[in-house]
């Protein structure tokens, strides 16, 4: 898939700056016209049979001259301060959000960043750490530390930017997902540590320069983080919380969730005890729990050893042009796969079911499929 042009870049940003198109209205218009730009050219009477387009919003499209304006400002001032602009439709997009039903369609990053790293793990929790919650938070980056993953939290007071400071400590990339646009550190308190994290990860936000900062934008950012997250760990939360929202997200995402479970008289426990009690999360004691269930490495290993040739003379030609593509990813998204193999979802759902039965191919969240990691090659 090619880099987006400035023209595409120029009409995608347009498109999102029109009021009443979510994310799902603008995927759908993509689909439909084929492109942002096409959208914005065809006749009156095309556009009008896109579904979910009604006169409303044909009305607010002939208004185009002014978002294109405001798109042009907005990708200006994103170059003048050092800003990246992903569109879904780009490969630099996280494709760990691709595929959920409202993923932003525009996030803007800043730093020494890879919105796509092999392995990424979420930690969330309450503003009002305890002690406990802390020495938790930098035991797990610590345990985690020989898998280098990439961490992901939102640069929130408490558990979220303990875990940023321990993966800075621990020479982990960390990402920060910001609830204001990226001119905006907030809490400011914690613009050092977000300068810091500048060389081995940075800032991504879905809000444009010089959006307004809304107390809803907070639990709002909290499903890019569930989203980007093979993992998410929620170290400490009261009954209700932030750090509960994204927790139950990253559950109907189908992300691994997992809970520290603590004193049953702390308040700050309460949470991630109720997530263990109602099956939403399982206990986490130790790196081990994240390796088991995300087939994880420990890098500086030896992939290369006790190797295994794998015989494909007994799949058809459809299964063996799938495995062909999985055996060169580490792991793939079915939309990507879809892509990649030139083959209908319809088709490539049993395909993979029955690659699944066989034990060739692991199924993992996010309708994300890797080769089973053992060691065989791909002949």
């Amino acid at each position: 898939m090619p880099t987006t042009t400035h023209n595409e870049l120029l009409h995608n940003v347009a498109l999102s700056l029109v009021p009443q198109i979510g994310p799902g209205n603008f995927k759908n218009i993509v689909s439909y016209s084929g492109s942002a730009h096409n959208f914005f050219n065809m006749t009156k009477g095309r556009a009008s049979k896109i579904p979910g387009i009604g006169p409303k919003l044909l009305e607010l499209r002939s208004n185009k001259d002014t978002y294109l304006r405001e798109a042009e400002k907005t990708i200006r001032e994103a170059n003048d301060n050092g800003i990246q602009i992903h569109s879904y439709l780009e490969d630099t997009y996280p494709q760990r959000l691709k595929s959920l039903p409202d993923s932003p369609v525009i996030i803007f990053s800043k730093g020494n960043i890879d919105l796509n790293p092999s392995k990424t793990i979420g930690i969330v929790g309450t503003r009002n750490a305890t002690a406990y919650g802390k020495a938790v938070t930098k035991k797990i980056l610590e345990d985690l530390a020989p898998y280098s993953p990439t961490v992901i939290s939102g640069l929130a007071y408490g558990i979220d930017i303990e875990a940023h400071r321990a993966a800075l400590q621990f020479d982990l990339p960390t990402l920060a997902v910001l609830g204001s646009d990226l001119k905006k550190i907030y809490p400011a308190s914690h613009k050092r540590t977000a300068e810091q994290m500048m060389e081995n990860g940075g800032l991504i936000s879905e809000y444009r320069l010089g959006a307004a900062l809304n107390a809803s934008n907070f639990p709002q950012r909290n499903r890019i983080i569930a989203g980007m997250s093979d993992a998410l760990i929620v170290v400490e939360a009261a009954e209700r919380g932030g750090a509960l929202i994204t927790a139950e997200i990253a559950y109907s995402y189908n992300r691994e969730v997992f809970a520290v479970p603590g004193n049953l008289q702390s308040t700050y426990s309460e949470g991630c005890n109720n997530l263990i009690r109602s099956m939403k999360a399982g206990i986490y004691i130790g790196a081990r729990e994240i390796e088991e269930a995300l087939s994880w490495n420990k890098e500086g290993g030896n992939p290369k050893a006790d190797k295994k040739v794998f015989d494909t003379s007994g799949l058809d030609p459809v299964e063996k042009q799938i495995i062909e593509v999985l055996s060169k990813a580490n792991e793939i998204e079915i939309d990507r796969l879809s892509w990649e193999t030139n083959l209908p979802i319809s088709v490539l759902a049993g395909k993979l079911l029955s690659l699944e039965f066989s034990g060739i191919i692991k199924a993992l969240p996010g309708k994300k499929y890797r080769w089973q990691p053992d060691k065989r090659t791909f002949i």
